[in-house]
């Protein structure tokens, strides 16, 4: 008998026993969505931070103040007062820092921003005129902070979209008059949606303005900085605008070695590095878990084709008798049970197609479904049924055609 004949027979079996097929393959078919819809929420989540790492800005090392140890006294990452404006100035001169080719200094203080009757509680930013082109954000409308905004102390914002959103609505917000701590601010532009994060607020949810009015009208220090963000002139120049930032600072504030620095420099690739890393481990691990749905589907259809063989062992008593070879017996129970592992790991990828479809709609969590890790899944399920199936196969190829036929 060929390969394909004993292909359409294996087939055949599994179609005459359609509702116990439907539950051998249950296991399978559990176990391969499981897997898939884990691997896929872990890629959607890498994807997602990745993203958001990357609204941050282009070639972006971020300076806070604090660090994890300053003095040998354990310091308060990001809430220490360490970062002035004599540092942003520092790290401006190319002379000092040549690789770092824009730098934006930030203050921000949370406000209650009125406009009319409504009020909306908002990250009020102190910022310069390179603040927009260290972000990389773009403008809906209006227009960004200039030099002379800063020169004049200018009374104006730009707002970000959902703060926009929230105090006029569907208004053209240019132009407006807003409240801010008792003071008259004149919107002057709106960012373009970003739709990341850089902590727990939105960068969406935003008032810019500009430093020195920020130090006379909403609280900011006029020298105290809440970060430094730092553009390199290039993607090859991040590492040396790292050490030239480092050194710089330590030199700034009479720190002679690093270990005793208070600040902290981070670059987005470490960022995105750790949140990686931590969504790996959470993926291996929920993987892992997943995966025991698959070792219980194997043995599941093992039992199944160990009952297929007690059932048809005159069937295969007669096929010997009439001059089948072991080896076709075996060929036959291996690809009914690599068709079980394969209906299962379809059924499967069907279940984990339709949760992509659904998960983001219920916990607005991305899930990405890769075809290269699909078809890893279909490989793994026919591996299983083929596994499963070694031992009932064999158990039915050594079968003595008179035992067989004299078995009732």
């Amino acid at each position: 008998m060929k390969v394909w004949e004993t292909l359409t027979v294996a087939a055949e079996a599994v179609r005459l026993n359609r509702v116990r097929s439907l539950l051998t393959v249950l296991g399978i078919m559990i176990g391969i969505a499981s897997v898939s819809l884990t691997v896929g929420l872990g890629q959607g989540a890498q994807n997602q931070v990745r993203e958001q790492i990357n609204a941050l800005g282009s070639n972006l090392l971020i300076v806070s103040p604090g660090s994890s140890t300053s003095g040998g006294v354990r310091g308060g990452f990001g809430s220490a007062t360490t970062l002035t404006r004599a540092d942003a100035e520092a790290l401006a001169d190319p002379s000092v820092a040549p690789s770092i080719g824009a730098v934006a200094p930030v203050a921000t203080t949370q406000q209650v921003v009125t406009y009319g009757e409504q009020t909306w509680t908002s990250s009020v930013v102190a910022a310069t005129p390179d603040w927009q082109t260290v972000r990389s954000r773009t403008l809906a409308s209006g227009r960004f902070l200039t030099d002379a905004d800063l020169a004049d102390l200018g009374k104006v914002v730009v707002l970000g979209s959902s703060t926009a959103e929230e105090l006029l609505g569907g208004r053209n917000p240019v132009g407006a008059e807003v409240q801010i701590n008792a003071t008259t601010f004149t919107v002057i532009g709106v960012l373009g949606a970003s739709g990341s994060s850089s902590s727990a607020t939105s960068d969406d949810d935003v008032v810019i303005m500009p430093w020195t009015t920020a130090s006379t009208t909403v609280g900011t220090s006029a020298t105290t900085l809440s970060s430094i963000y730092l553009q390199a002139t290039d993607s090859g120049a991040l590492s040396a605008a790292y050490q030239q930032a480092n050194s710089a600072l330590l030199t700034l504030h009479g720190i002679s070695s690093s270990d005793d620095a208070d600040f902290t420099i981070t670059s987005q690739e470490s960022i995105v590095e750790a949140a990686t890393a931590t969504d790996r481990t959470l993926t291996v691990l929920l993987g892992g878990i997943a995966g025991i749905s698959l070792l219980v589907g194997g043995i599941g259809v093992m039992n199944i084709m160990l009952v297929s063989v007690s059932e048809r062992i005159r069937e295969i008593g007669l096929r010997k008798a009439l001059g089948a070879a072991p080896r076709l017996i075996r060929r036959q129970f291996l690809m009914e049970a690599g068709i079980l592992g394969l209906a299962g790991g379809i059924l499967g990828l069907g279940i984990a197609a339709l949760g992509a479809w659904l998960l983001p709609k219920l916990i607005s969590q991305p899930v990405t479904m890769s075809l290269w890790a699909s078809a890893g899944a279909l490989v793994v399920a026919v591996g299983i049924g083929l596994i499963a199936g070694v031992y009932p196969a064999t158990r039915a190829a050594r079968l003595a055609p008179i035992d067989a036929l004299r078995r009732e």
